[in-house]
């Protein structure tokens, strides 16, 4: 008698068999919601199969091979979803694209360094492909989701594609097709994400069937999700934090996911976000700072459009559910039990009228992105609808550790996913005791495969299986992540994207004898800001009078034209993204030196100190006078 002992590790668990064994669980259930028109509209498991089948097919027949990397630019909808299915079912990779990128730049380096050879857009966002198609000619077609009334050439409506997969389907046997699909092995890549990297080309993060699969199964020791919940991705799905958290985890239970109606415009699909949210009656939602922000500012505005009364009922709710609650569900509440029944009293007469306005159903945001604020995550524990912080980054697939019902503290990234290894390390990479920051290096199946035809930043950023991240951090005893910053410099947007700053701020100054130092600020903030030491001796080369302020307002103005070669119309347009280049700027009164521990004995910026002395010019600088660049601060230490 021979026994068999099988080792559930090296199973293969793609997403393709995720998505088969979703099928075969939950057929019957809502796998998509999409409001085109006036209602969402379903779509189940098995419908959903028959369209991925469908356009899988088709690319078959359009000469998609295996290992072929596909593009994919679009807003979120069903065809997204289906569309990297379909992609996966013909054996490609996906290189998912943001709609944010504005400049032909961005999008012409991702898809040339990411060898793509089809991309898949939608309507909104095709005359981007096409004023560089020509720049593009590895890319064998240009697959579009909407109809058009004409197309150019080596473009196909996505429909044309899925007669072309009837049309296979009907002359090859099923198990034809789905050999391809059915082939991809754990190692096989899914997806290739771009995060914008130290330098002018991104880092394409090279993230494995089986890095999603297993952040997915990590994912959900945090979280409990059933059938029965929806979600509303707000999120744009390019990124791995709305693949995982997003629609595969869904899709691993049986759940529904919904997307937000696209609009004609980026304005018009953020002005659909509420309306789509009473419709969906979403059980959870993903969220960043910047939405956390308007979510909150919508709700104090409706309650001030109610009058004093209810401002003042919900102000003295607020702080008794705050007081009651606290910053954990972890600590013992002693006193606070006596508040047990105005909690409830206001609740039933503010709080309840208030989650209305997010469906009803609503239990609680998941944060991505950048930290979230403290007195913005206790303000939604105040409504009744937690907004529990999450760690992660493109690299670990992305999730790493959030905090949920079952245990939170505000002011922490939450508790690690199963299984994991986390140890915090200095800068000489030897690990630290608990509760000491350092750098958080963290192991496991979710840990990504490499950057894309970049060997070095591979070696310098996974090491041994373990992967660096670059930021700064430590664990408490209670077994809580806290993230205290970056170990390594990173600008971190308003709705959570990063990008590290250096290579920038070395043009700057490589490029301009009128700039000795700069330094590049955003954290969390509406833009980036600038904090400039100029050559004075250059300047006054140059013949600008610093003795008067006519010559320095002149001398500001050559210093603005030098920010300025890098934005559109400039001598270096497209080195970098223009959403990371500085929208106002300081001139400082010294430089950034040794002795005023500004800068170290290897000549790097200190950040933590800079920002620290000029607190009240970076404040400054996101104000209305601030922002101009003939402010009183700035023309007075040009002195």
């Amino acid at each position: 008698m021979i026994s068999w002992i099988i080792d559930f590790n090296k199973m293969k668990k793609t997403l393709v068999d995720l998505f088969e064994n979703s099928v075969k669980l939950y057929p019957n259930n809502t796998f998509l919601l999409e409001k085109t028109d006036k209602v969402f509209e379903p779509t189940t498991y098995t419908q959903v199969k028959e369209k991925v089948y469908k356009l899988g097919a088709g690319l078959q027949a359009l000469g998609v091979k295996k290992g072929d990397s596909m593009a994919l630019l679009s807003e979120g909808r069903n065809m997204w979803i289906i569309g990297e299915l379909a992609m996966f079912y013909a054996g490609a990779m996906n290189v998912p694209l943001s709609i944010k990128l504005e400049e032909s730049n961005d999008l012409l380096f991702r898809l040339i360094h990411g060898d793509v050879k089809f991309i898949m857009v939608s309507g909104t966002q095709l005359k981007k492909v096409r004023l560089i198609r020509e720049q593009l000619p590895e890319v064998k077609k240009v697959i579009i989701f909407d109809e058009q009334d004409h197309y150019e050439d080596g473009e196909i409506f996505v429909g044309d594609v899925m007669k072309m997969g009837d049309d296979f389907l009907a002359n090859h046997t099923l198990e034809e097709f789905l050999a391809v699909g059915y082939s991809i092995q754990n190692d096989d890549i899914a997806t290739i994400t771009y995060t914008s990297g130290t330098t002018a080309d991104p880092k394409g993060v090279v993230l494995t069937h089986r890095n999603y699969t297993s952040n997915v199964e990590q994912a959900l020791t945090l979280v409990d999700i059933d059938q029965t919940w929806r979600t509303l991705i707000i999120l744009p799905l390019d990124h791995c934090f709305a693949h995982v958290v997003g629609f595969y985890i869904m899709m691993s239970q049986g759940a529904t996911v919904a997307t937000v109606q696209v609009g004609r415009t980026p304005l018009e699909s953020l002005k659909n976000i509420p309306l789509n949210i009473k419709e969906v009656k979403p059980h959870f939602i993903l969220s960043v700072p910047a939405l956390a922000k308007t979510f909150k500012k919508n709700v104090e505005n409706g309650i001030r459009a109610k009058g004093e009364t209810t401002v003042k009922l919900f102000k003295l709710g607020m702080k008794v559910r705050q007081i009651y609650y606290g910053d954990s569900n972890l600590d013992f509440k002693g006193w606070r039990y006596l508040l047990k029944p105005l909690v409830a009293l206001f609740d039933k007469i503010i709080f309840s009228k208030v989650r209305e306005n997010f469906g009803g159903e609503l239990k609680f945001f998941i944060g991505g992105g950048a930290l979230l604020d403290k007195n913005l995550q206790k303000f939604y524990v105040g409504i009744g609808i937690p907004m529990y912080q999450g760690y992660g980054l493109s690299e670990a697939t992305p999730v790493l550790s959030s905090n949920g019902p079952e245990k939170y503290r505000f002011g922490s990234s939450g508790k690690l996913v199963k299984p994991l290894e986390l140890k915090i390390c200095d800068a000489d990479g030897k690990e630290l005791p608990l509760g000491q920051q350092g750098e958080i290096v963290v192991k496991g199946e979710n840990v990504m495969a490499g950057y894309w035809k970049n060997p070095e930043s591979t070696a310098e950023t996974v090491k041994d299986g373990w992967l660096y991240t670059g930021d700064l951090g430590y664990m408490t005893k209670e077994g809580l992540l806290y993230v205290k910053g970056r170990f390594k410099s990173l600008l971190i947007s308003s709705d959570g994207e990063k990008y590290s700053p250096e290579g920038i701020e070395e043009a700057l100054v490589g490029q301009s004898k009128y700039i000795d130092q700069v330094m590049l600020y955003n954290n969390q903030s509406p833009y980036t800001i600038a904090l400039i030491v100029p050559n004075k001796d250059n300047l006054k080369r140059k013949g600008y009078d610093l003795t008067k302020e006519e010559g320095r307002k002149d001398a500001l103005k050559k210093l603005e034209k030098e920010l300025n070669k890098y934005k559109k119309g400039g001598d270096f347009e497209g080195m970098f993204p223009e959403r990371w280049l500085p929208s106002a700027f300081a001139v400082l009164p010294e430089p950034f030196t040794e002795q005023n521990q500004m800068i170290n004995s290897t000549m790097k910026m200190v950040r933590g100190k800079i920002e620290k002395a000029y607190a009240n010019r970076i404040d400054y600088l996101y104000t209305a006078e601030g922002k101009q660049t003939f402010n009183q601060q700035n023309i007075d230490c040009l002195k």
